[in-house]
């Protein structure tokens, strides 16, 4: 049976870069204020006057992807696009993403499961290759959150946390046992969906949004931060340990565990509940701040780059995000 496995990577970061000390010209915070509640020092966003969507976050790092797997565009059967900022209302980015790459009518579509999108993708990509459908799949994850963020005081909480970035793995159809995805487990509990949320635009509401629904903030992200570091310091330890037992390996098994760069605090939480060396968890927060969707195809791209990992290599990618919505995914990567 053909299983999903990875040809190539690639990432793209907008060259501007926004520090915790540019962020004090806009809201009352400090830097240290930042990197003790996330461990971010800095991140990148795209240019203030705009014009700059996730699709072309996307294209830029489909075109590496594609160049390392040694593909063309027409190589592609399937077009998948994980956001949680799309460039519009619809339709989706995937399509967007397919006209720029120059394709006529290759299939495209998007997933919104946010900072989970990376784990959930890739058991869609391993189930299409597996069924027969796709052979070839681009999967791409970008986000620009830096134009829809408040950035004040009033939305620090949430503001400094978020940074504009995409990741593109190619992804092709081998006949193989041993490697590419070993075991996957997802998860989603949406009593909790209103701890991590952007309300407006609502369908549900007639109107839609008004002047004073702006003005409220309401169109903004709202986090109960609190709530979701609890809950994922608890998760993501007990799903890296079942899918770890659902592939029958232990952590001494795994090269590299690669969590969604959500806070650094969080991961740090996660590597202590492991009893993880420092070594085996990879972090880029840091530099790059939360891309949500686009986080772990980012790290994973830059820890391949690092020769962090590479042939053989058992990684875990891992995430719990809006949804709320968690799971993790064991990837070997051929010899």
């Amino acid at each position: 049976m053909k299983k999903a496995i990875i040809k190539g990577t690639g990432r793209y970061l907008p060259p501007r870069v926004v520090t915790n000390h540019d962020l004090e010209q806009w809201m009352d915070t400090s830097d240290e204020w930042i990197r003790q509640r996330t461990g971010i020092e800095k991140r990148h966003w795209v240019p203030e006057d705009g014009g700059v969507g996730p699709s072309d976050l996307g294209f830029e790092a489909a075109k590496i992807a594609l160049e390392r797997a040694g593909w063309t565009p027409e190589d592609i059967d399937l077009i998948i696009f994980g956001t949680m900022s799309p460039d519009i209302y619809f339709p989706g980015s995937g399509c967007l993403l397919q006209h720029k790459l120059g394709l006529a009518t290759t299939p495209a579509l998007d997933i919104r499961q946010q900072c989970t999108s990376f784990v959930y993708g890739l058991e869609m990509t391993d189930a299409f290759i597996r069924s027969g459908y796709y052979n070839r799949i681009l999967f791409v994850c970008a986000e620009v959150q830096s134009t829809a963020i408040d950035i004040s005081t009033r939305g620090r909480d949430v503001s400094v946390i978020f940074g504009d970035g995409a990741g593109a793995v190619c992804l092709e159809g081998v006949e193989t046992e041993d490697v590419g995805i070993l075991a996957t487990n997802l998860h989603a509990q949406g009593e909790l969906a209103n701890i991590l949320t952007v309300e407006l635009p609502s369908p549900k509401l007639n109107p839609w949004i008004t002047a004073e629904m702006i003005s409220q903030g309401r169109h903004y992200p709202h986090m109960d931060g609190k709530l979701v570091f609890k809950t994922a310091v608890r998760r993501l330890p007990q799903v890296a340990k079942s899918t770890m037992k659902k592939a029958g390996l232990s952590i001494d098994d795994i090269d590299l565990f690669i969590p969604h760069q959500a806070n650094l605090r969080i991961n740090q939480a996660f590597a202590k509940a492991m009893n993880l060396p420092e070594e085996k968890v990879f972090h880029n927060i840091q530099r790059y701040g939360n891309t949500t969707a686009a986080s772990i195809p980012i790290a994973l791209d830059e820890a391949i780059e690092k020769n962090l990992i590479g042939n053989g290599s058992t990684v875990v990618f891992l995430a719990l995000g809006a949804g709320l919505t968690w799971g993790a995914v064991i990837y070997r990567f051929e010899q």
